[in-house]
């Protein structure tokens, strides 16, 4: 009867261990699921804003670049004649200010992509590690629970 009584008392430590580290686990489930919402959340957010912004780069910056370029080429010209090149180059030269400013849109929205997806992925890493480190210490404590009740069982004996 005296040995019983350290083995029913250990079983009911390591149930507990055991249920300890269920409950820990829908935490760590939840915790990505709500991490996934806030990156997409965040992205359907950003991407307008990201998008105005071009529009906004390619209407105001890209026309003042090209008259600055144009007025440059008038300025260092021996002999300024009136030809129809002028409107071809300022139509270039928008459009390669414009081909620079897309190349930026898309590199930038592709590093915050980039970025948000480190993000949850370190959340996601955080969770999962803390969740391992909640079952060691149990798997632990069980373990020490197990040997205290074994030297109490040779006590016994």
């Amino acid at each position: 009867m005296v040995i019983d009584v350290p083995t029913t008392w250990m079983g009911r430590m390591k149930a507990q261990a055991v249920k300890t580290g269920r409950q820990i686990q829908p935490m760590a489930d939840q915790a990505r699921v709500v991490a996934n919402q806030r990156i997409e959340d965040a992205r359907y957010w950003a991407a307008p804003r990201l998008e105005s912004t071009a529009h906004m780069f390619e209407d105001q910056v890209a026309p003042k670049v090209s008259a600055m370029l144009t007025q440059a080429a008038r300025r260092i010209d021996p002999k300024p004649t009136r030809s129809r090149r002028w409107p071809v180059m300022i139509l270039l030269t928008g459009l390669a200010v414009g081909t620079v400013g897309y190349m930026f849109y898309r590199r930038n929205a592709q590093q915050w992509t980039e970025h948000m997806k480190d993000s949850a992925s370190d959340a996601s890493r955080w969770v999962s590690e803390k969740a391992d480190r909640t079952a060691e210490s149990t798997d632990r404590m069980a373990a020490r629970v197990s040997d205290q009740a074994d030297e109490t069982s040779r006590k016994f004996s």
